[in-house]
């Protein structure tokens, strides 16, 4: 039988059978177990995270949200569960999701090789955390899981022609951080026009990714470029307290994260600041004029963590469903 190649996914018993495809599945098993051993050992609890609410992620950029009819009242699948990561604080200190997201991603998306129309994220979130705490547990977490893949899936990645040296390269010290203004300034220099003010675009993360040996953080996203969760740096107005994970070889950006907003009313102007009707977040806001507790965390999405692992072609063949922008699959 052919194997699937990165192109384009194949009927189902072609992909469900192919030795690529159970490798890198079971490398994405061995990750995923790695992560949830680390995240319980730091104290973590893991929440079984909604997939329908009356308000979803906002900022998910350029992608459509669905629409559900929840016994006449219009919800939406989860595009992300942020807002529901800031209320399961009121229960635990330190939780994680294993969450399941639907994003209707822009048609141009289905040749980046790093979208998915369903994919999934592993979401953290940490009460009265910094950003710092976020980014601390964001490296240590993606260096666990590297190491527990190198240790424990040695015949999968031997089917998967991996490269191994640039999986110990993850281990060989910190990860790197640059700001944002500092990364446009590098991509300009590279030649993409990278606009100033708004987030690096696909194209100009795959360049800085296949630039990189070493994953590194971008941070200090300009406000009204991400979501009014993510929280101003009050010593540096018109700068977010955020980041982005990047890793190297073309495989771009694996995670975002932030210091959340928790503060009511700030909450109410940055809606209104990027164009939310903060009538639609009711039940949120409610909880926050209550009081949430300030907190931080990051969104690590599985399927392009697992096509770093195993040195994947495309995100695809981390799924085993996959649905690619604009494709019908079952």
């Amino acid at each position: 039988m052919t194997e699937p190649t990165g192109s384009a996914p194949p009927l189902p018993r072609a992909h469900l059978t192919s030795k690529r495809t159970v490798a890198a599945l079971t490398v994405q098993a061995r990750f995923l177990s790695a992560a949830r051993e680390f995240l319980t050992a730091e104290g973590f609890t893991e929440l079984l995270p909604p997939i329908i609410g009356p308000v979803t992620d906002p900022g998910a950029r350029g992608a459509k949200q669905v629409d559900i009819d929840y016994y006449g009242h219009r919800y939406k699948l989860m595009t992300s569960g942020i807002l529901y990561k800031q209320a399961s604080l009121l229960a635990f200190d330190k939780i994680f999701h294993v969450a399941p997201n639907v994003r209707l991603e822009p048609l141009e998306t289905a040749v980046t090789h790093r979208h998915l129309a369903e994919f999934h994220q592993l979401d953290v979130e940490i009460a009265n955390g910094s950003r710092e705490d976020a980014m601390d547990v964001a490296e240590r977490l993606t260096k666990y899981a590297v190491d527990h893949v190198l240790s424990n899936a040695q015949r999968e990645l031997e089917v998967l022609d991996r490269d191994l040296e640039q999986l110990k390269q993850v281990l060989a010290g910190p990860y790197d951080r640059q700001r944002h203004s500092a990364t446009v300034a590098q991509l300009r220099g590279l030649g993409h026009d990278q606009r100033e003010h708004t987030e690096i675009d696909w194209q100009g993360e795959e360049i800085i990714s296949a630039a990189a040996t070493r994953p590194f953080f971008i941070t200090d996203y300009p406000k009204g470029s991400r979501g009014f969760y993510d929280s101003e740096n009050p010593d540096e107005p018109g700068t977010l307290r955020n980041f982005d994970l990047i890793f190297p070889g073309g495989f771009g950006e694996m995670m975002s994260g932030s210091a959340r907003e928790s503060d009511y009313r700030t909450l109410l102007t940055r809606m209104r600041e990027t164009g939310e009707n903060p009538a639609k977040y009711e039940w949120y806001l409610t909880l926050a004029r209550d009081g949430l507790s300030p907190s931080a965390g990051f969104g690590l999405g599985v399927e392009r963590f697992t096509r770093f692992l195993g040195g994947l072609d495309a995100v695809w063949q981390a799924s085993a469903y996959p649905k690619i922008p604009g494709e019908l699959r079952p």
